[in-house]
Formats: structure tokens, C-alpha cells, sequence
């Protein structure tokens, strides 16, 4: 990808975009460096873990926070996106270098656990 070409990807603003979507610009983003050779499923579990790891790291000592983040400053939660965004493309090129249809997979699992965990009758 040339520069421009980065900054305008960078720039666009995506309302709603599938797994699919996602992993061919991760696929595009990787060729265009060369840095496929490097995208193993074990290289890439890795860095996952480690994204996650800086995940857990904002929440380590918060204790429970409130859904929506009421009490948390704006840049912490440009902080988070940024740490949930890196564990979903590492997520989204592992199922695609593995072969696995992850929007597929995902909703199987749903219904799947939606049989093994049906609602309690009230």
C-alpha cells in the first residue's frame, strides 16, 4: 500500500464491515509489506496473546467498571479500541490463515451453545 493510499484507509470512516472485508485488507496489508512469510498460525496465536495481554493490562487494577465507561477518560477508551481493534485483526488473520470462516464458525457456536444453554422457563 502507498502512503496515500495508507492515509486514505486510515481516513475512511466504516459504518458496518464484515469479517470477510476485514480480512482481505489484512491479507492486502500483510503482501504489501511482505509480511506473510511471517503469518504463521503460531506467530500469529503469539501476538494475539500478547494483545491481550495488553488488554487485560487497562483493566488490571480498575477493579469492576460500569458498562459504557461512564467514569473513564476519553483517551483510556481511545486506548482500549485500540487494544480490542489489535486482538480482532490478529483473531481475523489467524481464522484466515487457518482456513476457518470465523463469521461462520462464530455462528454456529451460537447456536450450538444456544441448545446447550436454553433460557430458563420464568
Amino acid at each position: 500500500m502507498e502512503e496515500t493510499e495508507e492515509i486514505s484507509v486510515a481516513e475512511e470512516k466504516v459504518v458496518d464491515i464484515s469479517l470477510k472485508d476485514l480480512a482481505k485488507k489484512l491479507e492486502e496489508f500483510a503482501r504489501a509489506r511482505d509480511w506473510e512469510k511471517y503469518h504463521s498460525p503460531r506467530n500469529l496465536l503469539l501476538a494475539m496473546v500478547g494483545e491481550v495481554g495488553e488488554l487485560s493490562e487497562i483493566f488490571q487494577w480498575r477493579g469492576e467498571v460500569d458498562k459504557g465507561l461512564p467514569d473513564w477518560e476519553e483517551s483510556d477508551k481511545e486506548h482500549l479500541a485500540e487494544e480490542l481493534s489489535d486482538v480482532l485483526l490478529y483473531l481475523i488473520r489467524l481464522s484466515d490463515i487457518c482456513g476457518i470462516d470465523l463469521g461462520d464458525a462464530a455462528t454456529k457456536k451460537i447456536v450450538k451453545n444456544a441448545v446447550k444453554y436454553p433460557p430458563k422457563a420464568c
